[in-house]
């Protein structure tokens, strides 16, 4: 999926030396790339997309998919608990 300029895939230590670079060049600190597929989880399940769906995408597995959701992102997002009182009202 990701290959180098070369069209040549990743090597670890290439991809991670790439990703120093490019943090460094936009400034972001403290990132990491997990930290990106993180928020990818958060956001495609805001989004709709299944557990499955996200798996897919992130390269995730199923379980960690709802790990991650469970523990770190969706039960801070504010966007879920609106979401969830939405439906509720719509089902009275």
């Amino acid at each position: 999926m990701l290959t180098n300029s070369d069209g040549k895939p990743w090597t670890s230590d290439g991809f991670r030396a790439s990703w120093r670079k490019a943090c460094a060049a936009a400034g972001v600190v403290g990132v990491t790339f997990n930290d990106t597929r993180g928020t990818a989880v958060t956001r495609l399940a805001l989004a709709g997309a299944t557990e499955a769906e996200i798996a897919t995408i992130t390269g995730h597995s199923l379980r960690d998919v709802r790990s991650i959701m469970d523990a770190h992102y969706l039960a801070r997002d504010p966007a879920l608990g609106d979401s969830a009182i939405t439906k509720l009202e719509r089902r009275k």
